[in-house]
């Protein structure tokens, strides 16, 4: 068997034809695999939707509970039949039930990886590499000017500047599903142990994410009084830094946590005081680590700087294809604002 007559690219995405399904797709099909719950890559309306339980419980709080017309949880590792192809679901280690999604059939294996990192984090299962043949990677980060460091480092960035500037809060940038939690989850590792406050956007997946850790105190911002907040450090939606819901801070520094801070004209097109370089992607090295680790001898790449690790790939010898679907991205900053500000 062809990879193509496997996998292949469509208007709706990633079509599996001889197990009948789509993977990530990118409009509503009969039945879909999600890999996890970012709203690019999670879209409702679906008449059958197969993911992990916590991508499933994700899609419910964004769109309710008729989001598709049937659901099936499924565990890492677990193997499934569909269609006469087999699949399973494995660690991705990009955000709280992120999986890659493995499929073989008569004799071929490819790996669909959604979004993924090789780095540790403390929310989420560590990423699994998976041997295939054909190995299908996102590159967001596809170009070697991405690095993105020490975590740690970035958030002693932070810390410093908290104990710097006691009479101002820190706000915080962070994508709502993933980055948020993650970046409570490292502060509290690095000793801080105040309340860490909260919008209004962001409120529904931490509580979900503190039900199965411990993620410290974690009130609303709405529920405090403007001098509480002096030398606070608040997480927000990106696009939240530039609304008027900042006024509710004393001399607020604008900080974002995100791979794109790597790349300081954006911070400062951003306004962004403090840029700290924290990725839930695999940066550079990392996607070379892991195409290296799948033993793939063939390279499909999606969503980011495709022509540049096809280009490495081929350097490597190793078969490599742009495979050009649109609408994949980083986390959508217009749904992680989902509520107005006097809910924030």
């Amino acid at each position: 068997m062809r990879p193509h007559d496997l996998l292949v690219s469509t208007p709706a995405g990633l079509c599996c034809r001889p197990g009948g399904f789509h993977i990530d797709p990118l409009r509503p099909v009969d039945k879909a695999l999600i890999t996890h719950g970012h709203s690019d890559h999670a879209r409702p309306g679906h008449g059958a939707v197969l993911a992990t339980r916590e991508t499933l419980d994700f899609m419910r709080l964004r769109y309710g509970d008729d989001f598709a017309g049937a659901t099936q949880a499924v565990r890492y590792g677990e193997t499934l039949d569909i269609g006469g192809v087999t699949v399973s679901f494995h660690p991705a280690g990009h955000v709280l039930g992120s999986a890659q999604i493995r499929v073989a059939h008569d004799g071929l294996t490819m790996v669909a990886s959604g979004d993924y990192k090789d780095v540790a984090d403390p929310t989420c299962a560590p990423f699994e590499p998976v041997r295939c043949d054909v190995f299908i990677t996102e590159a967001t980060f596809g170009l070697p000017v991405f690095r993105h460091g020490d975590p740690a480092g970035e958030i002693a960035k932070l810390l410093h500047s908290v104990a710097v500037f006691p009479e101002r809060a820190h706000l915080v940038g962070a994508y709502s599903l993933g980055k948020a939690q993650r970046l409570i989850a490292l502060i509290r590792q690095a000793g801080y142990d105040k309340p860490i406050y909260l919008h209004g956007a962001l409120e529904s997946i931490t509580r979900y994410y503190a039900a199965r850790m411990d993620l410290g105190e974690l009130p609303l911002v709405r529920a405090a009084k403007k001098p509480e907040l002096a030398g606070a450090i608040a997480l927000a939606p990106p696009s939240a830094l530039k609304d008027v819901w900042t006024r509710r801070f004393p001399e607020p520094v604008a900080a974002f946590a995100s791979g794109w801070m790597r790349v300081r004209a954006r911070a400062r097109q951003r306004g962004v005081e403090l840029p700290l370089v924290i990725s839930d992607h695999a940066d550079w090295d990392g996607l070379g680590a892991t195409i290296a680790a799948t033993g793939a001898g063939e390279i499909w790449v999606t969503h980011g700087a495709e022509d540049a690790l096809v280009r490495w790939c081929g350097l490597r010898g190793l078969a490599a294809r742009p495979l050009n679907i649109v609408g994949y991205g980083e986390e959508d900053e217009a749904e992680a604002t989902t509520r107005d500000n006097d809910s924030a």
